[in-house]
């Protein structure tokens, strides 16, 4: 096992590897830019190492500081939680030429389910269900303009290299096309360094489930259930919840079995996400791997008793899986809110700015705030804005939403704008309550009122 991790990441994610690492007996490394200098993250960590400034590219994106700093404290490994560095398989491959173990997947996996293009084109040779779509990558405007043809509009214009909703667009009709199809382009490029793009049908009125896996260094695969994603705005998800209302127990079995099977074709070797669509139909279709730790994956650990970020270190330690498929029980209901700093009234604009007062909810069974904020703490205007990720538990998801509602209640907040009173909406949705929901539920329904 490691003596030392460094985590190249800042937020409640570096926060919830520090405290994991800490009760495994792991000393922690905490990289922050300057704007993080009071961070929380860079406070609970046994050291703490400025690696630039305010701007994402010198400081969370320095792969050059962050391994430095990483030589320097004689850190044994790194975690990259989500985001920033998470997926980038240069980084990886820097981490093993330093001899430093990145705590994730290797560089190779990293690119083969990184591109979603080629990743889709593995699961076809795997035998995983995907979604209706162009052959490869598509090469320029007018081959773009055929496989539209041939699918059918909608279709769906996606960044073999993107991911957090980037370089995705979704056109109705031909006289879109072009504007979609440039505008993603352009922005891939500027997110990823990469425009390649692929294209899919739109797979309308979908729900978007995911799958956990765990994979070791022996050939050991199973998966930890799924969530249920589909509550989303602009691709971005904002509540999550396990297992999902909507699946039953038969199509749950071939989702897990399919998400294992997925695993198992890219030689999977750490924690991550198989993300399907499941339509109206009853029938679920791949559409990418995350090869990373999610953000939504506490709602797995309470509903499994599994501490997913643990199990990761163990594998990047050449530990074997420490369960099997037939350990996995999965108990009662979670659900997890995003808590940003933001202004739903004004299109959701991000609110940086110092936290006067700060009251989060606690008490009673089944309640966890993964947070890295503090009173008096100056959210900066330079990273994402989620502040907090409220998560409940309960028997059932009756129990569960009752238990969100009251600890929404109890998490009082000034100096800022937050979105807690848009989730309280979702909350109290009757169609909502009874788990008639897709992707398209926010935009179509809730921001519509």
């Amino acid at each position: 096992m490691f003596d030392k991790i460094l985590i190249a990441n800042r937020g409640e994610i570096a926060v919830r590897v520090i405290r994991a690492c800490r009760e495994m007996g792991i000393q922690t490394v905490a990289v922050f830019s300057e704007p993080d200098r009071e961070a929380l993250h860079a406070q609970l960590a046994d050291e703490a190492v400025c690696i630039g400034s305010a701007k994402v590219t010198d400081s969370y994106l320095n792969m050059k500081n962050i391994i430095s700093a990483a030589v320097e404290k004689k850190a044994q490994a790194i975690h990259p939680g989500f985001g920033f560095l998470s997926e980038n398989s240069t980084f990886a491959a820097m981490c093993q030429e330093c001899n430093i173990q990145f705590i994730g997947p290797s560089p190779s996996v990293i690119d083969a389910m990184g591109n979603k293009a080629h990743a889709r084109d593995m699961m076809i040779q795997a035998g995983v269900p995907v979604i209706p779509g162009s052959d490869g990558v598509v090469k320029d405007l007018d081959q773009a303009y055929q496989v539209a043809e041939q699918l059918g509009y909608p279709v769906m214009v996606k960044a073999s290299a993107g991911g957090g909703g980037k370089g995705i667009r979704i056109v109705r009709s031909r006289e879109e096309l072009q504007n979609a199809y440039e505008s993603a382009k352009s922005e891939t490029m500027a997110a990823f360094g990469d425009d390649t793009m692929y294209m899919e049908k739109v797979i309308e009125y979908a729900r978007h489930i995911e799958v956990q896996v765990l994979g070791d260094h022996y050939g050991n695969i199973i998966h930890l259930g799924e969530r249920d994603c589909s509550l989303q705005r602009r691709n971005q998800k904002v509540l999550e919840e396990a297992p999902s209302p909507a699946i039953s127990q038969e199509v749950r079995e071939r989702m897990c079995d399919s998400a294992v099977k997925a695993a198992r074709a890219a030689g999977y070797q750490s924690a991550g996400t198989i993300e399907f669509l499941y339509d109206k139909s009853g029938n679920y279709y791949f559409m990418e791997m995350n090869t990373r730790v999610q953000v939504e994956h506490p709602v797995t650990e309470m509903v499994t008793n599994v501490d997913i970020i643990k199990e990761q270190i163990r594998i990047a330690a050449g530990e074997r899986l420490s369960l099997s498929q037939e350990d996995i029980k999965i108990q009662g209901h979670a659900m997890e809110c995003r808590i940003n700093a933001e202004n739903p009234e004004r299109g959701f604009a991000p609110c940086p700015g110092i936290i006067d007062y700060l009251l989060l909810p606690g008490g009673g069974l089944g309640l966890r705030v993964d947070t890295a904020v503090y009173e008096g703490y100056e959210i900066p205007p330079y990273y994402d804005s989620m502040i907090a990720k409220l998560i409940v538990h309960g028997k059932t998801r009756e129990e569960a939403i009752s238990k969100m509602k009251r600890a929404l209640y109890e998490f009082i907040i000034s100096g800022i704008d937050t979105n807690i009173e848009f989730q309280n909406r979702i909350l109290n949705d009757p169609q909502y309550i009874k788990g008639e929901f897709d992707t398209s539920f926010l935009e179509e329904h809730i921001l519509r009122k």
